[in-house]
């Protein structure tokens, strides 16, 4: 049955679970049962219609993002430098995961996530998105911190695969321009 999501009440259930001894696995218990009803959350959250980064909630200790990615669109490799749960609520999200080499990075494994799927990453994880389908995809991203305020955090160069800090302004401007090119397409 589906019953629209009540973000406020979604938000303190996340903050209760960050609380507990295993606070990721019960985050993830969290975000399990919310994208079990993707027309719920779309009810709750509308309509993905605009890619980017959507901020439902940020504090020091946990940062909850509504993260629509543009059909097509690719995020080169980069880190968090803290754990991350993703929760697909509409459309594909694949990520390729990858470890450090020397001074570049290595693929390692993918995990593609579909409609009512939920995806850990650990702390020291490195990883890249797609959207491999032609239409937006939606995914509640949580994380263990500040996502906005981290330091040490770094993207890897897509052609070279050399590291680099992260350039969050940068990553945003990669999302305005790939929902310029889904408006253009339309």
């Amino acid at each position: 049955m589906t019953s629209k999501l009540d973000v406020e009440r979604f938000i303190d259930d996340l903050k209760r679970a960050n609380r507990e001894s295993e606070p990721q696995r019960a985050i993830d218990e969290v975000l399990a049962r919310t994208v079990s009803d993707p027309a719920g959350v779309v009810a709750g959250l509308g309509v993905p219609n605009v890619a980017g980064l959507h901020t439902l909630h940020h504090s020091g200790d946990l940062t909850v993002l509504n993260v629509v990615w543009a059909p097509l669109m690719i995020l080169m490799p980069h880190n968090h430098e803290m754990w991350a749960s993703i929760g697909i609520y509409t459309g594909r999200e694949d990520n390729i995961l990858w470890e450090r080499r020397g001074a570049v990075v290595e693929a390692v494994g993918a995990a593609s996530l579909s409609e009512k799927e939920v995806f850990p990453l650990p702390e020291d994880a490195i990883h890249s998105v797609n959207n491999p389908i032609r239409r937006l995809t939606g995914a509640i991203h949580v994380y263990g911190g500040d996502f906005f305020e981290v330091v040490g955090r770094s993207e890897w160069d897509p052609e070279t695969l050399s590291e680099r800090p992260l350039d969050l302004d940068a990553a945003r401007e990669r999302f305005r321009e790939a929902n310029d090119r889904f408006e253009n397409d339309r």
